[in-house]
């Protein structure tokens, strides 16, 4: 009856039917030049850091501002984003898949205004709220995942160590100096819902004990066979404890030689928690990339094995991550990213310009036949 009441008619179920529920169309946002050229650009070009021009087969042109934003907003400043937009813009603009925040004009004549006003915005500390660069050679803005802010497994904190590594990097973000574009990624833990397997520089949050147990309330918080099933390594199993006041109880037993540290059996079960004040910290990693040019894509190393949290500025880390910078900005060649380049001096070499500590940990000895088999990039080889 509800369905009748509000308007369905069940002789003719597709009348006035809403067939899409989620957000509107993509296309409905594009502003008009970029709906009229869809698919008939021809070039572009970064006339300066943070500002681009689109131009079509039309001779239309989209100038774009980029600013750096945040994974995390409030309301007061996506209000903000959205006066700017329709202050300059006619009401347009797009997010990118790192964060940033992109504002379009069709007439070159408009970006003084625009560049100005984004420049002269800023926090009550001093700092941008819209720090126009992020494009060609030099840092892209820092994607990263949730932290202690709203996961229940990091290992640290996300936007804490995002915002301490981007201080360090800032002129950076703001400049094109460096020999090509060079993406830093942030996860808070192995489970990785950031993209640090394949980046220049990557942070990673990293467990180093097995989950501790409490065996009085386990079985009546959590399912024991679905935290069983949770591990991937088939580290955990179903036991009976006796507990200090000689009841017996359902648990389960951790083979710590097995456990991987992922806390996926946090996840299943409140009564395995991981995180630890000692045993939590992050890696860095290095030499990643997607693209195809000059090598095939490749995966991230581990360049640091260990850095402690050292909240709120994480000074190890930060100094780590910036020497690795200038080592690359000095040594690279044109157009050479931060791993092509440590292939060409040797990852010896890397450990030493970059003043890292190298041990037996570190080596990538991983090899089997796939390694050498398996066609794993579409990029072409003569």
């Amino acid at each position: 009856m509800a369905f009748i009441s509000s308007g369905y008619n069940p002789d003719k179920p597709m009348e006035d039917r809403i067939t899409d529920i989620g957000p509107r169309k993509y296309d409905e946002f594009f502003p008009p030049v970029i709906a009229n050229n869809k698919g008939k650009w021809k070039y572009h070009e970064i006339l300066r850091p943070g500002v681009l021009v689109h131009v079509a087969e039309s001779g239309d042109k989209v100038f774009t501002v980029r600013v750096g934003g945040a994974r995390l907003m409030s309301a007061s400043l996506i209000r903000e984003i959205c006066e700017i937009a329709d202050k300059h813009c006619d009401g347009y603009l797009r997010f990118t898949t790192r964060n940033n925040i992109e504002f379009m004009v069709d007439n070159e004549s408009k970006l003084p205004a625009l560049e100005k006003d984004l420049s002269s915005r800023k926090f009550a500390g001093g700092s941008y709220k819209f720090p126009i660069g992020g494009t060609g050679a030099g840092i892209t803005n820092i994607v990263h995942t949730q932290g202690w802010i709203h996961c229940h497994t990091p290992a640290t904190d996300a936007s804490g160590t995002v915002k301490a590594t981007m201080d360090v990097l800032f002129d950076d973000f703001q400049k094109m100096r460096l020999p090509a574009q060079l993406r830093v990624s942030m996860a808070c833990c192995l489970n990785m819902c950031g993209a640090v397997h394949c980046s220049d520089i990557a942070i990673l949050g990293y467990h180093r004990k097995p989950p501790l147990l409490d065996h009085e309330y386990l079985d009546k918080m959590c399912e024991v066979p679905l935290a069983i099933a949770a591990c991937p390594t088939a580290a955990i199993k179903p036991t009976k404890v006796e507990l200090p006041n000689g009841t017996k109880v359902n648990s389960v037993a951790v083979n710590n030689e097995r456990c991987m540290y992922c806390g996926n059996c946090y996840t299943m079960c409140p009564s395995m928690p991981l995180s630890d004040t000692e045993g939590d910290g992050i890696v860095l990693m290095a030499g990643g990339k997607v693209s195809n040019r000059i090598s095939a894509p490749k995966f991230s190393k581990v360049v640091v094995a260990f850095f402690p949290n050292e909240m709120p500025r994480w000074p190890q880390m930060t100094g780590a991550i910036q020497r690795m910078v200038e080592a690359y900005a000095k040594g690279a060649n044109k157009y050479e990213r931060l791993g092509d380049w440590a292939e060409r001096i040797g990852w010896e070499r890397f450990f030493e310009v970059c003043e890292l500590g190298f041990s037996h940990h570190l080596i990538d000895d991983f090899r089997d036949p796939a390694y050498y088999t398996w066609r794993q990039t579409t990029q072409f080889k003569f």
